[in-house]
C-alpha cells in the first residue's frame, strides 16, 4: 500500500525554484545522439558514473552507433568493450538480449511507453523513465540513488522505497516540472548534498531540508 504523502504546494515551489536558480544548466550528463544510444548508455549507467559510462560510449558509439551494429556483437565481444563498468557482464548479457527484442517485437524502434520499455530485458523503471523523458521529451522522474536521497532529505517525499518516492514526487510535482526536478535533483545530489558528507554548510536548501534541522 502507497503511503499518501504531499507537502505544502509553495513550499515545493519554492524548493524547485532555489534548485533552479541554483542549477539553471541542469540536464542529463549522459551523452547519446539517439534513443537507442541514451537507452544502452542507462542500462550501463546502473552502479557507475555518468563519467565512466560516457568514456566507455564515446569509444563503444563510435564503433557501433546503431542497433544493427550491435547486433553483430555477441556478448563477449561487447564484454570486452564495456568492461570498464561495473556489472559489465551481466549488463552485456542484458543489452544483446535487449537489441533482438528490439528488433523482434519493436521494429527494430525503441519503444516509447513504460510498458514496452520495462518489458524489454535489463531496463528498470529508472531506465525507462530516463528514456522517456531525455529522448521523447515525456514528462517523467527518474528515482536514481541521488533523486532517492534529495527528495527524502529535503521533504519532496518521505519514503524508504523507491516506487512510493516515484509516485509520491509525481503527486506533489507539477507535472510539466517532472523532467526539470528529476535532472535538478541529480544534479543536487552529485553537487552538494552527497550520501555521506553532504555539504550542507553551502547547501541553499537548509532552511527546507528535514535532515539538516535533524542535524541541528
Amino acid at each position: 500500500m502507497k503511503k499518501s504523502y504531499s507537502t505544502n504546494k509553495k513550499k515545493i515551489n519554492e524548493i524547485l525554484d532555489i534548485l533552479d536558480k541554483t542549477y539553471p544548466q541542469a540536464h542529463c550528463e549522459l551523452n547519446f545522439k539517439t534513443p537507442f544510444q541514451l537507452l544502452v548508455a542507462t542500462m550501463l549507467s546502473a552502479q557507475s558514473t555518468d563519467k565512466t559510462v560516457n568514456k566507455v560510449t564515446e569509444r563503444l558509439f563510435a564503433e557501433y552507433p546503431a542497433l544493427e551494429d550491435f547486433l553483430n556483437l555477441d556478448p563477449g565481444m561487447l564484454e570486452n568493450s564495456i568492461k570498464e563498468i561495473g556489472l559489465y557482464r551481466n549488463k552485456s548479457k542484458n543489452i544483446n538480449e535487449m537489441c533482438k527484442e528490439l528488433v523482434s517485437r519493436f521494429g527494430g524502434q525503441v519503444p516509447s511507453t513504460m510498458e514496452e520499455l520495462v518489458s524489454l530485458p535489463g531496463v528498470g523503471r529508472k531506465t525507462a523513465n530516463v528514456v522517456l523523458s531525455n529522448a521523447f521529451g515525456i514528462p517523467a522522474i527518474a528515482v536514481d540513488t541521488h533523486v532517492f536521497r534529495v527528495s527524502n532529505r529535503i521533504g519532496l517525499a518521505d519514503s524508504e522505497n523507491v516506487l512510493e518516492t516515484e509516485m509520491q514526487l509525481q503527486r506533489n510535482i507539477p507535472k510539466e516540472m517532472w523532467s526539470k526536478a528529476h535532472h535538478l535533483l541529480i544534479w543536487h545530489g552529485r553537487r552538494i548534498c552527497e550520501a555521506r558528507k553532504p555539504k550542507c554548510d553551502v547547501c541553499p536548501l537548509t532552511e527546507n531540508c528535514r535532515y539538516f534541522k535533524k542535524l541541528m
